[in-house]
């Protein structure tokens, strides 16, 4: 039997809960997320690569559907290193609707890899990476916005 298999792509820094909450879902439509820390050179990372990974394994410890995994290349090229047949996106609000789409149709044009997006849960839609960065920048509390398991808190 194939296993569906999705790759999630993001900088995760940090992985908050709507990114904890995509995944979730994801996982009652295929078998396995491997979330993918992709590495971009052009942005000043807050934690180092090696810190996030540890922080989203630790929220998905003892889980065997979720693997967590670091990029260097394309998504799709990291998909399809991966034997994932789907790529994961969230979107917060309809601004992030046309930026997703056009990737996602380049991607299957080049690929045929299929990417599905799962619209974030309201009581999510104004938590980022950047405002929680933000906020640990200023040593604000931001245990409602992560994973206990990050020890962000």
């Amino acid at each position: 039997m194939t296993i569906k298999r999705a790759i999630f792509p993001g900088t995760f820094d940090p992985f908050t809960i709507g990114h904890q909450s995509l995944v979730t879902r994801a996982l009652k439509l295929v078998d396995e997320v491997i979330i993918a820390i992709g590495i971009n050179r052009r942005k000043t990372d807050y934690f180092p690569l090696e810190k996030r990974k540890e922080m989203i394994a630790n929220v998905y410890r003892g889980n065997d559907h979720v693997k967590v995994m670091d990029y260097d290349s394309t998504t799709v090229d990291f998909a399809i290193s991966v034997d994932a047949q789907f790529i994961l996106r969230g979107i917060r609000t309809v601004k992030d609707f046309e930026y997703e789409k056009s990737i996602a149709d380049v991607n299957r044009q080049l690929t045929g890899i299929e990417t599905f997006i799962l619209f974030t849960e309201p009581e999510h839609t104004h938590i980022s990476s950047t405002i929680v960065r933000e906020l640990l920048r200023f040593n604000k509390d931001v245990s409602a916005f992560v994973p206990k398991e990050t020890n962000l808190y």
